[in-house]
C-alpha cells in the first residue's frame, strides 16, 4: 500500500484497506517470517530452543506476555524487537492523539472529524517505531500516568464542563492504542496501580474517574519482571498474573561460547581501539568465565543473578586498560595481557550482589577471587594438570624448571610496563617459553608468545606452584615458601592457602 499517495479517508477506502488488530498484525507477520525462514529476533543468542519458541507460540496465540527472569537476560531487548513484527506503516486519523484507525475511530476527536469531513478526512501514516511505548515501573507511577485523568487546564482552555469527555487527558496506555505497550519491572508497580490494569487486559477497555467512557483499546502488552522482586520490593498481584496469558522464563547463557557471542556483540569497542589493541580468544574466555564462576560462587547472591553486563563491562575495561598502557608508553599498537584482565576489577565489583560472607570479604577481594578462579579454569584448558604431571614417571615435570628458578628469585609484572620491558621480563624465566611451546604450539605467534608466558605464570600461581602477590601497580611472582608469611595470594581461597602450606611443607622436607 502506497502511503505516500493515500492522504484522505476516501482514498484509503478505495485502496481496499482492511483494519487488523495489533495482535493479528503481529501474528500475520510472524507467520510470514517463519515461512520464509527469516530470523525473527536477530541478535538474541542462546534462546533458540527455549525462550524464542515459547515467545512465538504466545504471539500466534494472541497472548499478552510476561518475561520473567533475572537481570541481564535480554528481556527488554526482546520486547523492543517485537516492533519488527508490526507493519511498517498504518493509517491514522490526522491529529488524533489515540492513533485512531480511520475505519474504526475511537476518540471523540476522530469521530467528530469524520462526521464533519467524511471521505475528505485527512489521513497520516504512523511508522512502526512510533507504535512502541515503554514505561519503567516505579513506586511513584500513578493511575493518571498510565490511564488518564480529567485535565482542569484543558477544561478551562476549551471552556468545557468537567462532565464533557473532551477534558480527559489520556495516559500512556490509551496513547499506545494500536501498538505495543511494555511495562518494565512490573512488581515495582504499586498493587493499587496494578489493579487499574485488570479491565484493560481482560475486557480491553479503560475507565477514567467518573466518566461513562468505554475505550476498547487494541494493545499488545509485554511485561518484564525479576523473580527477586517477588520477595524484596513487591509482587505481581494474583488477579493480574491470572490475566497475563503467557509467562516466559528467561535464563543466562548455558555455555561459554554463547556468552562470548553476546559479549562480542554488545561490547562497545571503538575503531581506534581495535586498531591499537590486538586481542585473542583466551581473553574472551577469561572474561566470560568470571560470570560463570560468579553464578556458582558462595559469596554471590544467586537469587539476584549475574548480569551479562558484567562480562560486557569487563571486556571493555580490558581493552581500555591495554589502550591506556599503549598511550602512556607512546606505542602505536600493543597486545592484550593477562594484567589487563586483572585490572578490570572495577567492572566486576558493582555487578554482583554479595551475601553476608561476601560482604565480610569485601567486593574487591571477591572480584579478585572470581578472576583467580577464571584463570585457574581456563589454564587447565590449555596446560597439563600439575597434579598429573607430577605423578608421571616417564616424563619430566614441565613446571619444575620454572619452580626451581623462582626458588631464589622474584619478578615484578607492572601493568604500565612497555611492550619491550614486558617481553624482557617474560624472557628472564628459564623453562617458561619451553612450557608454553610444549602446551599450546598451535596457538603461538610471534606477537602473542609473551601473553601465553604470562598466562602460564598466573595459572601456575592459581595452581599453587608459585606465589603471586598483588602490588599497587601490578603483580609479583616468587617462590611459594618465601611468601607464606607475607601478602595473601591474589584470588586465592582458604582451601588454596591450606594446599600452599601443605605443599611447602613437603618441599621443605625434600
Amino acid at each position: 500500500m502506497n502511503h505516500d499517495t493515500i492522504r484522505t479517508l476516501g482514498a484509503l477506502k478505495q485502496s481496499g484497506y482492511q483494519p487488523r488488530s495489533v495482535k493479528q498484525e503481529l501474528r500475520d507477520n510472524l507467520i510470514h517470517k517463519l515461512r520464509s525462514k527469516e530470523d525473527v529476533f536477530p541478535g538474541i543468542f542462546g534462546y533458540e530452543e527455549t525462550v524464542i519458541p515459547e515467545l512465538q507460540r504466545a504471539i500466534l496465540a494472541g497472548h499478552h506476555i510476561n518475561l520473567l527472569g533475572l537481570r541481564g537476560q535480554a528481556k527488554t531487548r526482546i520486547a523492543r524487537l517485537l516492533v519488527g513484527l508490526l507493519d511498517e506503516y498504518v493509517p491514522v486519523v490526522e491529529g488524533s492523539e489515540l492513533n485512531d484507525d480511520p475505519l474504526q475511530p475511537l476518540s471523540v476527536f476522530a469521530k467528530n472529524l469524520i462526521a464533519e469531513k467524511g471521505d475528505d478526512t485527512p489521513i497520516s501514516w504512523l511508522h512502526r517505531a512510533d507504535r512502541y511505548t515503554e514505561k519503567l515501573a516505579t513506586p511513584d507511577v500513578s493511575v493518571a500516568d498510565l490511564i488518564g485523568d480529567a485535565d482542569p487546564i484543558k477544561a478551562a482552555t476549551l471552556k468545557l464542563p468537567y462532565s464533557d469527555e473532551r477534558v480527559i487527558h489520556f495516559g500512556l496506555i490509551p496513547r499506545a492504542h494500536r501498538g505495543i505497550f511494555v511495562i518494565n519491572e512490573l512488581p515495582d508497580l504499586q498493587a493499587r496501580i496494578q489493579v487499574s490494569l485488570f479491565n484493560i487486559l481482560q475486557e480491553g477497555d479503560i475507565q477514567i474517574r467518573g466518566f461513562k467512557v468505554r475505550l476498547p483499546l487494541d494493545i499488545q502488552f509485554v511485561f518484564t519482571a525479576n523473580p527477586e522482586d517477588y520477595t524484596n520490593r513487591g509482587s505481581i498481584v494474583t488477579p493480574l498474573k491470572d490475566r497475563i496469558d503467557a509467562q516466559i522464563i528467561t535464563h543466562y547463557p548455558k555455555t561459554l561460547e554463547i556468552g562470548k557471542r553476546i559479549t562480542k556483540q554488545e561490547a562497545r569497542i571503538r575503531e581506534e581501539q581495535r586498531g591499537l589493541v590486538t586481542t585473542n580468544e583466551v581473553v574472551h574466555d577469561l572474561v566470560e568465565q568470571i560470570a560463570i564462576e560468579a553464578r556458582s560462587s558462595e559469596y554471590v547472591d544467586a537469587k539476584s543473578g549475574v548480569s551479562a553486563r558484567l562480562t560486557i563491562s569487563a571486556y571493555e575495561q580490558v581493552i581500555a586498560g591495554a589502550e591506556r598502557r599503549a598511550l602512556i608508553n607512546g606505542e602505536t599498537k600493543t597486545y592484550v595481557r593477562v594484567g589487563d584482565f586483572i585490572s578490570a576489577v572495577p567492572a566486576v565489583t558493582g555487578k554482583v550482589e554479595l551475601v553476608y560472607e561476601g560482604e565480610q570479604e569485601g567486593a574487591g577481594i571477591v572480584a579478585e577471587k572470581l578472576m583467580g578462579k577464571a584463570i585457574r579454569t581456563q589454564f587447565l584448558q590449555y596446560f597439563p594438570d600439575p597434579e598429573k604431571a607430577k605423578k608421571q614417571k616417564d616424563k619430566p615435570n614441565p613446571y619444575k624448571p620454572v619452580q626451581d628458578w623462582f626458588g631464589s628469585r622474584t619478578i615484578d609484572l607492572l601493568h604500565d610496563a612497555s611492550d619491550e620491558e614486558y617481553q624482557k621480563v617474560m624472557g628472564v624465566v628459564p623453562g617458561l617459553r619451553e612450557l608454553v611451546q610444549q602446551s599450546v604450539p598451535a596457538e603461538l605467534t610471534q606477537e602473542n608468545t609473551a601473553f601465553w608466558m604470562e598466562f602460564a605464570l598466573h595459572g601456575m600461581a592459581e595452581m599453587s606452584l608459585i606465589s603471586r602477590n598483588r602490588l599497587a601497580a601490578g603483580a609479583q611472582f616468587k617462590d611459594l615458601l618465601s611468601s607464606m608469611f607475607t601478602m595473601p595470594n591474589f584470588g586465592g581461597d582458604d582451601d588454596d592457602d591450606d594446599e600452599d602450606y601443605q605443599s611447602s611443607k613437603k618441599r621443605k622436607r625434600k
